[in-house]
C-alpha cells in the first residue's frame, strides 16, 4: 500500500513540475522584465458605443474597433467613428500588414485595391492605422477599403498626417477622445476605377473629449496645405454645414448644443 501511495504522488509531483515548466517557457510574462504584457486583448474592449454615431443614410458597418457608414454610390464611407485613448496608445505596438482588401461586411461590396491602381491618389486611411496599433486585429481592420478614401499624395503625406498625430497627442492630453472622420463627397471631384469611387474635394475630422466637454472640428481640402493647421479649425455647425452629417447627436444635445457653435482653439494646443 505505501509503495502503491508513493508511486502515485511520485506521478503527481512530476505532473506538477512539467506544468510548472511549460508555465515558465510559455507564460504571458515579459522575458526581459519581467512583466506582464500590456496588449489589450479584442476581448477586452466592446464595439463602439451608438451614442457616439453621426447619423448617416450610409450603411452601417461595425468592425471591431471603429464603425462607420458605407455610402454605395461613392465607394467609400461617410464617416467613420472610433474612441482613441491612453491606454491604447501606451500599448504594445502591432505591426503595420499593409493588406489592403475589400470589406466582406459592406452588403454592396466595397471599393478594391484596384480601383487606386495608376490613378495618381493615394489609399488614405480614415481610421489612421496607428491609431489602432494597440492589436493585431485592430490595425489589420484599418486596410478594409471601407476604411480608404483618394487623396493626393501632397496631403496625404502632409496636413493630414499632421492633424493625425495631432489627434494622438490630445487623446494622451485629455486621456479619451471620440474621433469622427471622413471624406467631404459633395463636392466630389471626379472618380477613380472601375468601381466608380468619388475623389473628394475635402475632408473632415470632428474631435470630442467628452470628460473636459470640448470639441473641435476641421475641413482641409484635398491638397496641399496652404497654412498651419489650426487655420483649418471650426465649429462643429460649421462642419456640419459642408458635410451634411450631424454629428454626435445623441451627446452634443441639451445642455452640451451650445458647444457645436462654439470654437475655443485655446483649449486644444498646438
Amino acid at each position: 500500500m505505501n509503495g502503491e501511495f508513493l508511486f502515485k504522488s511520485g506521478i503527481f509531483a512530476g505532473i506538477a513540475g512539467l506544468l510548472f515548466w511549460l508555465f515558465q517557457l510559455f507564460g504571458s510574462s515579459d522575458k526581459s522584465t519581467g512583466k506582464p504584457e500590456t496588449v489589450i486583448q479584442s476581448s477586452d474592449i466592446a464595439r463602439v458605443p451608438d451614442n457616439i454615431l453621426p447619423e448617416s443614410n450610409g450603411e452601417i458597418i461595425h468592425h471591431h474597433w471603429f464603425s462607420l457608414a458605407y455610402n454605395e454610390d461613392h465607394e467609400q464611407a461617410e464617416w467613420v467613428v472610433y474612441e482613441l485613448n491612453v491606454e491604447r496608445l501606451n500599448s504594445n505596438r502591432a505591426e503595420r500588414p499593409n493588406t489592403f482588401r475589400p470589406d466582406p461586411d459592406a452588403s454592396t461590396g466595397s471599393a478594391t485595391p484596384r480601383d487606386y491602381a495608376g490613378s495618381g491618389y493615394d489609399k488614405g486611411h480614415l481610421c489612421p492605422a496607428a491609431d489602432m496599433a494597440f492589436d493585431d486585429q485592430a490595425i489589420d481592420e484599418t486596410f478594409l477599403m471601407s476604411n480608404i478614401s483618394p487623396q493626393t499624395r501632397a496631403f496625404n503625406m502632409g496636413i493630414w498626417r499632421q492633424l493625425e498625430e495631432k489627434t494622438r497627442d490630445w487623446a494622451r492630453k485629455f486621456r479619451k477622445i471620440y474621433v469622427v472622420t471622413g471624406p467631404v463627397l459633395s463636392a466630389g471631384r471626379k472618380q477613380i476605377g472601375e468601381n466608380k469611387v468619388t475623389v473628394p474635394a475635402a475632408f473632415y475630422k470632428i474631435i470630442l473629449a467628452p470628460d473636459q466637454s470640448q470639441v473641435i472640428a476641421f475641413v482641409l481640402p484635398n491638397e496641399q496645405g496652404a497654412g498651419d493647421l489650426q487655420d483649418y479649425a471650426c465649429s462643429v455647425d460649421q462642419a456640419e454645414e459642408y458635410t451634411g452629417i450631424d454629428f454626435f447627436p445623441d451627446i452634443l444635445n441639451g445642455p452640451k448644443e451650445k458647444l457645436e457653435s462654439a470654437l475655443e482653439i485655446q483649449k486644444w494646443p498646438f
